[in-house]
């Protein structure tokens, strides 16, 4: 059984683009205060079908992936997640407003049949408001046991949510989410991760199985190659190397 496109859709991008950074206007100052990676910079820092093996494929995507993009009628375009109030929140802002005009990028892996699935999205900010952004992200993974996503009346599901460790720092925030869906089990590793002035969000998802060390495994692997592309550690405060010389305006992709 396959997850519905609505359902995969809100998991996916739903959690894993708004817990890295959220939709709040940054200041017209921001913009052109300090240097940012561009979106074609943080585009060639994303994970390829080929960085993953054998049998990953790229979906075609025809615009950035959105949890409202063809989602159910059914679904509440106002409130599709409860529980965990501060992650809600952000989640929920996601879903209903747009985000700040901010270098971002962002792709989705899928696996043999399409399972697991791996997602990742990288967005720049000025280090003060990335700072704020990923603090209060994180603080809403640390605090989130429950969560509840709605598609519509036969995609609703609750996570159990716990923490893990996923990469090499192991102050790095990461969850564990664990649910049924229609008597199919669904379980989701989320991490977020700094890279000076760019936040990484991380997903693993898959069905009928639960396997940690394939998703650190993954989610290693993205993290190596955003250092490698940009030139700054995990962890880091300081901003990238490989950034242009001067501050240019970002754009989605």
């Amino acid at each position: 059984m396959s997850l519905t496109r609505p359902f995969h859709a809100l998991t996916a991008a739903a959690v894993v683009v708004a817990v890295a950074l959220g939709p709040a206007a940054l200041p017209a100052s921001a913009a052109t205060a300090q240097p940012l990676p561009s979106a074609d910079q943080l585009k060639s820092a994303l994970l390829t079908a080929a960085d993953l093996g054998p049998g990953w494929t790229e979906p075609p995507v025809t615009q950035s992936p959105s949890p409202s993009a063809g989602a159910s009628p059914s679904a509440s375009p106002s409130n599709p997640v409860t529980g965990c109030d501060a992650l809600s929140a952000l989640i929920n802002m996601y879903v209903t407003r747009p985000g700040a005009a901010i270098p971002r990028a962002e792709t989705e892996l899928d696996g043999p049949n399409g399972n697991p699935m791996v997602t990742q999205a990288l967005a720049a900010e000025p280090s003060d408001q990335l700072a704020t952004d990923f603090n209060s992200a994180a603080d809403a993974l640390k605090t989130c046991h429950t969560i509840t996503f709605n598609a519509g009346p036969s995609d609703t599901v609750t996570f159990t949510v716990s923490p893990v460790t996923l990469g090499d720092r192991k102050d790095a925030p990461a969850v564990h989410l664990d649910g049924t869906l229609a008597g199919v089990r669904l379980n989701g590793y989320v991490g977020i991760e700094r890279f000076g002035t760019v936040a990484m969000a991380f997903g693993y998802f898959e069905r009928q199985g639960s396997n940690e060390q394939a998703a650190s495994m993954e989610y290693r692997t993205a993290v190596a190659k955003v250092e490698r592309a940009l030139g700054a550690k995990a962890g880091s405060t300081t901003g990238p190397t490989a950034v242009p010389a001067t501050p240019t305006e970002g754009r989605r992709v």
